[in-house]
């Protein structure tokens, strides 16, 4: 008869549940994870960012296709859309991942269930088999929660994932639609919308707030709202959804409201991309009583230690970012703690990114929360306009924007609207982690002609000093 006995078992197979569960077996804990979908990865590998990075990847090459590489003297004649290809690659690229997950528990040692687990004592997980539904219980020294979080769904406008979709049914469709409306112009929605737009969709975002990306440093939502209007969105903001009606030829009407007035939205699909919450449905956490906050987090302390002794939640259960790189920082600073570590997540050091085109790449304060703060700062912002090599692209829309004490000149944000944004961040996060001024990334000898250039003018610029403007 198997063992059943863990010193560690995690129960989500996403990002923070499978790095959580390869790192503890690293550190030598015997290790399991529970995982419900089928497949490991959770949300991010087969519902999010890889298949939502996949399509915007294929769409904008479709789309410089059509408008772009005619610039370069580049001629293609007679374009066309495959769109079941396109969605083909998605899932190769989504299969591949997902089978990679599973091939790192092998070489860990990692057990894997395909079940469901919830929790029948603190010590006590009983899991039910995903295909044969055979009930076990594993006994655990310690469990880590990490079952991510879902769509929010609106009672006006519930998904049926073919008309009405989350995020996940507007990754499927089988045809590009004539008309899409999306409700929501944060990340999920813009990204979904930029696809869906670039392949021949109207694309209409309402967003209730006063402007699209509203935790965004403004300078970024002025020129995200102009490429992206310039792309083809039409996007409406301080404008609520208030309600949708189905025809009889299915055809949908989104009734909005603005400065008002009740304007009516004739449309074939509706993407309602709100937001996102925890999911905890089915742990059995009544049975260890363990609350949820009013937010329908779990409450950690700073080791990530719940309520209930040697029980963990890291992710999107918790508060913070919903990002998958949090996530996994979370679950490796998780499991060394556990371990007897100095487990630690760095969270002023956490970037943000759109994956628009051009894309967009935070961390740290925007020029907006330094005010609030009444933080003194000094600013240093370059466009990509004047650089060789977002020239030679024909990529020149956007900038970089550094935000510094004007006392010590750390910096406290960095904001980058332009091409491979995703990837020029990263030096930034680097400079935060190791707590730089301005001056130092000023000082750093960037290779000529790059993108990161930008980033080395925009530090120059904080002490008015830019040398290419």
């Amino acid at each position: 008869m198997a063992d059943l006995s863990f010193d560690v078992v995690v129960i989500g197979g996403g990002p923070a549940g499978y790095v959580a569960a390869i790192r503890a077996a690293q550190l030598g804990l015997k290790t399991a994870c529970v995982e419900a979908r089928g497949a490991l990865g959770g949300t991010c590998l087969n519902v999010g960012c890889i298949p939502s990075k996949a399509l915007l990847q294929s769409s904008e090459a479709y789309h410089q296709v059509l408008h772009k590489l005619k610039d370069h003297g580049v001629i293609v004649e007679k374009v066309g859309l495959d769109l079941g290809q396109m969605q083909k690659r998605k899932d190769q690229v989504v299969k591949k991942l997902t089978s990679g997950v599973e091939f790192l528990f092998k070489k860990n040692k990692v057990t894997y269930f395909k079940a469901y687990g919830r929790f029948t004592g603190a010590q006590t997980i009983t899991i039910k088999g995903l295909e044969d539904g055979v009930e076990q219980i594993l006994s655990t020294k310690h469990t880590i929660i990490a079952t991510g979080s879902e769509p929010i769904e609106l009672s006006i406008a519930p998904f049926d994932e073919k008309q009405v979709v989350s995020s996940t049914g507007a990754l499927a469709f089988d045809a590009v639609p004539k008309h899409l409306v999306v409700i929501g112009g944060g990340v999920i929605g813009l990204e979904l919308g930029s696809v869906w737009s670039r392949l021949g969709a109207k694309v209409t975002v309402i967003e209730a707030a006063d402007n699209i990306l509203p935790s965004m440093d403004k300078d970024v939502v002025r020129t995200m709202r102009k490429v992206l209007g310039a792309e083809g969105l039409e996007i409406h903001e301080k404008t609520k959804f208030v309600d949708l009606k189905k025809q009889k030829d299915k055809e949908l009407i989104a009734i909005v409201e603005k400065d008002g007035e009740k304007i009516e939205l004739k449309c074939d699909k509706v993407l309602v991309a709100v937001g996102r919450r925890a999911f905890t449905k089915g742990l059995g956490l009544e049975a260890i009583n363990l609350p949820l906050e009013k937010n329908g987090k779990i409450k950690v302390d700073h080791h990530y230690q719940t309520a209930v002794q040697g029980v963990y939640a890291i992710g999107d259960v918790i508060d913070g970012p919903m990002l998958a790189h949090k996530a996994e920082e979370e679950g490796v600073a998780c499991v060394e703690l556990i371990a007897g570590k100095a487990g630690h997540v760095n969270y002023r050091a956490i970037p943000n990114v759109v994956y628009t085109w051009p894309e967009v790449a935070s961390i740290g304060l925007t020029e907006q929360d330094a005010q609030i703060q009444k933080i003194e700062v000094n600013i240093g912002k370059f466009p990509f306009a004047p650089n060789g090599r977002a020239m030679a692209m024909g990529e020149s829309e956007g900038f970089v924007k550094l935000i510094a004490d004007k006392h010590t000149d750390r910096l406290l944000g960095a904001h980058i609207v332009g091409p491979s944004a995703s990837e020029l961040i990263a030096e930034l996060v680097m400079a935060f982690e190791y707590s730089a001024s301005a001056e130092d990334v000023a000082r750093s000898v960037h290779a000529h002609p790059t993108l990161a250039e930008v980033i080395k003018e925009a530090a120059l610029a904080v002490d008015k000093r830019s040398l290419h403007s």
